[in-house]
């Protein structure tokens, strides 16, 4: 039987010190819990093994700017993909605007995080899946939209993210990928274009919160 969505939420408080956060993205306003930090739930024996930060807990501000603009823009291409969802604002977003949304992410607490925010938001979207990128099943199938934000923030992550899109996009897709300037994306671009994608701008757009100051860039990928 499948959790309810107090019994979701209660579960996660329970194991989390937590905190709710008000997004307004698009003329929507979504309430978000996420983990109060993320720096509480470093693992170091995580981290030995793969090097692995729970980045995922934190709502940052490309994700913001990415759910923003897919409601702005009313993005809706149907069978939708979320690569690193983290606590699942862009899903949310993408699901609003009428997309059949899976989430993914290689944290399994992230989905759980995903699933409670939907219910808590009443959003339907399609499911969860955990997903390694070093290792995409041959089952995944492809997607007409691609969502990510801020996942190059390291040099291997140019690869590894070029090529997962290329594997999960439709021939007729798109991706949009939000990022605010990481080490990676000059060379992810460039090996997109070696892989036969084309990568344009789709927007800039500025992010503030109180000492945060960042611009956003939304690329869009097409095969």
């Amino acid at each position: 039987m499948s959790l309810t969505k107090s019994d979701l939420v209660s579960d996660l408080e329970r194991q989390y010190l937590t905190v709710n956060d008000d997004v307004l993205v698009g003329g929507r306003e979504f309430n978000i819990l996420r983990p109060r930090s993320a720096e509480d739930l470093i693992s170091e024996a995580d981290f030995e093994i793969d090097e692995r930060l729970p980045y995922w807990a934190e709502l940052w501000p490309s994700s913001t700017i990415l759910a923003k603009y897919i409601l702005q823009n009313k993005v809706e291409k149907g069978h939708t993909i979320e690569l690193g969802c983290g606590v699942g604002l862009v899903t949310l977003a993408a699901a609003a605007a009428g997309n059949s949304v899976t989430a993914t992410d290689y944290y399994e607490p992230a989905l759980k995080f995903t699933e409670a925010n939907a219910l808590r938001n009443e959003v339907e979207i399609a499911g969860t899946q955990l997903l390694d990128w070093r290792n995409i099943p041959d089952d995944i199938g492809t997607y007409d939209l691609v969502l990510a934000s801020d996942v190059l923030y390291e040099s291997q992550y140019a690869d590894i993210v070029a090529a997962v899109i290329n594997r999960v996009l439709s021939k007729t897709g798109i991706a949009l990928i939000a990022d605010p300037g990481r080490i990676a994306i000059e060379n992810f671009k460039n090996v997109c274009v070696e892989m036969g994608m084309t990568v344009n701008t789709a927007s800039q757009m500025p992010f503030q919160a109180g000492k945060i100051r960042q611009t956003i860039t939304i690329y869009s990928i097409t095969k």
